[in-house]
């Protein structure tokens, strides 16, 4: 699970702030950049963050919809922190550009949510 904003941290942020913010491990492996934030509309907040790895300057590279709620934050290094170690994320459920995983599914979200040890975003 995620740690919890600590007071001095930002409560609320621009979200192209966000996009292409580096993502580590809590052993400092570098774990990519987010791509994307996929927003709920009804709920107003961020359900997904859209997590990019390997490949070269965006191609071929592996796309993972992590919880958002899986994701802590370094504010001053402008970077998030995932408590998952390469080799994990490497074997994570994922998907490539041309090919989404429809993220209103239910089945979808629960085994995400299971895979990060978060609650399930869609209930």
């Amino acid at each position: 699970m995620a740690p919890a904003l600590s007071i001095h941290e930002p409560r609320v942020l621009a979200a192209d702030t966000i996009v292409g913010d580096k993502v580590v491990s809590t052993k400092n492996e570098d774990l990519g950049t987010i791509r994307h934030l996929m927003i709920d509309l009804e709920k107003g907040r961020i359900a997904y963050a859209v997590l990019s790895f390997g490949g070269f300057l965006g191609m071929g590279d592996k796309l993972f919809a992590i919880p958002w709620s899986a994701f802590g934050l370094d504010a001053p290094a402008h970077t998030f922190i995932l408590n998952i170690d390469q080799e994990k994320l490497q074997n994570a459920p994922g998907f490539d550009q041309d090919n989404w995983p429809n993220m209103a599914d239910q089945a979808w979200g629960n085994s995400v949510a299971d895979y990060y040890g978060t609650a399930s975003y869609l209930g």
